[in-house]
């Protein structure tokens, strides 16, 4: 056999090999990539509410068929199985890569997509660009400082056991601020400085809290505590620090955050947030004004 045939051959087998891969094995009809300004567990959030609102508005029934929290997300939406994965590029980029499969035509968009504009891959084009755009839209809302070491200072507070999921945590305080405030008013208890959210418990996985809604208040051997209302001191607390600016319904933005901050840097944090409100929503005004300082503590 000449050297001639030989290579012909080879390489034969080789794009054989990689047509079988592209046409059988490769896990996805077709890719979509692009950058968002944010922390991955933003971009996560985003998706999960996209698919929710695609239902609600185009009718489009989904299910999640598997998700490690702000890595990966994989779900199903009319017939058509989206996988998304994040990776942090560095503290404020997110690198978002979509594979996107069509069950029912899967055969056809391999071998049509790298050589045509079809359809499917227009559709796709234009479902993703809407996402992005709204994520954008979502980003101008509000702004994240940048992470960094500090500590907290030591607080005397009286509280109340509050539970929720991450994206109600505001909504919660707000529904039971009378409860306390009111509490502290009848009792002539005075509140000597803004309030605070102290997370003492956070799944992941079902983004279930459970976190003390706290008000500083003046120490004293007088103060008992109730059913409801506690009192205790909030020690001093090292760890990764940023500033949010926004509505505090999204402030988790800033834990995401301090998230990808720590796993960028190899530093194993407590996932207790704790978050310090530097303004009052009930007054109103500019939303971008509403400064919330947030602390993960170290790991101990």
């Amino acid at each position: 056999m000449s050297k001639k045939k030989s290579y012909f051959i080879i390489i034969f087998l080789i794009l054989s090999i990689l047509f079988c891969w592209y046409i059988f094995i490769k896990e996805n009809d077709y890719t979509i990539t692009f950058k968002a300004k944010t922390a991955t567990g933003t971009v996560f959030q985003g998706i999960e509410e996209w698919t929710k609102m695609r239902k609600n508005n185009n009718k489009e029934d989904y299910k999640i068929i598997k998700k490690k929290k702000y890595e990966f997300i994989k779900l199903s939406l009319a017939n058509i199985i989206y996988n998304w994965e994040f990776s942090s590029l560095n503290d404020s980029i997110t690198n978002v890569k979509v594979g996107i499969t069509d069950l029912n035509h899967s055969f056809y968009n391999r071998i049509s997509i790298p050589f045509f504009n079809t359809k499917f891959k227009e559709e796709q084009l234009k479902k993703i660009l809407a996402f992005k755009t709204g994520l954008q839209e979502h980003l101008k809302n509000l702004k994240v400082g940048k992470v960094q070491e500090g500590k907290t200072e030591e607080i005397f507070v009286a509280y109340i056991k509050l539970k929720s999921v991450i994206q109600e945590k505001a909504q919660t305080m707000i529904m039971d601020d009378s409860k306390i405030t009111g509490f502290l008013y009848n009792k002539n208890i005075k509140i000597i400085g803004k309030p605070y959210l102290e997370v003492t418990h956070w799944n992941l996985e079902t983004e279930q809290l459970e976190f003390n809604y706290c008000f500083p208040i003046n120490k004293s051997e007088n103060l008992i505590d109730t059913e409801f209302v506690k009192f205790k001191t909030i020690p001093s607390k090292k760890g990764l620090i940023v500033s949010y600016f926004g509505n505090y319904r999204t402030s988790d933005r800033g834990w995401f955050a301090i998230l990808d901050y720590a796993k960028n840097h190899n530093i194993e944090i407590d996932y207790k947030p704790l978050e310090h409100f530097m303004a009052n929503p009930f007054n109103g005004g500019e939303e971008l004004s509403w400064e919330a300082k947030i602390c993960i503590p170290f790991k101990k």
